[in-house]
């Protein structure tokens, strides 16, 4: 198992990030919150999960530790691969979803795409004795007032992200105003801000108007 890849990073792209370990670019998966994190030409450590199917070799990364155990700890539930974890992740922090599990947050789930009411449903009775108490918080009291703090707001995680790859914070703020609608209507709908997909709409609309 690759546990982590540390070097300075040599490219950013809206999903992956590469790092450069030992004259090798190592193309690692990454939610828009970490990314956001990292810099081109700057060192990073990401923690990283290696995913192996037949035909193919997928490395995750993370923030931290404590992700990446999330990230595999939601694999453990029926239905539940790489990419639905990775995006249960780009919604949410690690104690955000320990938040939802443990206060039985149907919401929140149903807010990461992909997951509808009986998915969410079922993943909170699958999760319950994993994840574990928030770390952030103790006990359920500590919990419930982290849920109503809630994640956030996607208009701030989306400028993080597009800073993070490296645009201007004027192209970032004009991004982040171009697809309001779109995060608005979601909002609307009875959802979260699919934060993902407005990523990479914000990206398109940067890369139409260069």
């Amino acid at each position: 198992m690759i546990a982590f890849v540390s070097g300075p990073v040599a490219a950013l792209a809206p999903t992956t990030a590469v790092i450069e370990v030992g004259g090798v670019g190592m193309a690692v998966q990454c939610t828009p919150g970490t990314l956001a994190g990292l810099r081109i030409g700057a060192d990073a450590r990401l923690a990283t999960s290696l995913v192996v199917r037949e035909d193919s070799l997928t490395l995750y990364g993370f923030a931290d530790d404590d992700e990446r155990q999330v990230f595999e700890l939601l694999q453990t539930a029926s239905g539940v691969g790489p990419r639905l974890a990775q995006a249960m992740l780009g919604v949410h922090s690690p104690d955000a979803l320990r938040v939802a599990v443990a206060t039985g947050d149907e919401k929140a789930l149903t807010a990461v795409p992909g997951i509808g009411k009986k998915g969410a449903q079922k993943l909170l009775l699958e999760l319950k004795d994993k994840l574990g108490a928030p770390l952030g918080s103790s006990g359920l009291v500590g919990a419930q007032r982290a849920a109503a703090a809630g994640p956030a707001p996607w208009t701030e995680q989306l400028s993080a992200a597009l800073i993070g790859l490296g645009y201007a914070s004027r192209e970032a703020e004009e991004a982040v105003a171009a697809v309001t609608p779109q995060a608005e209507e979601a909002i609307a709908a009875g959802g979260a801000a699919p934060v993902p997909q407005l990523l990479r709409a914000a990206l398109q609309s940067l890369n139409r108007a260069r």
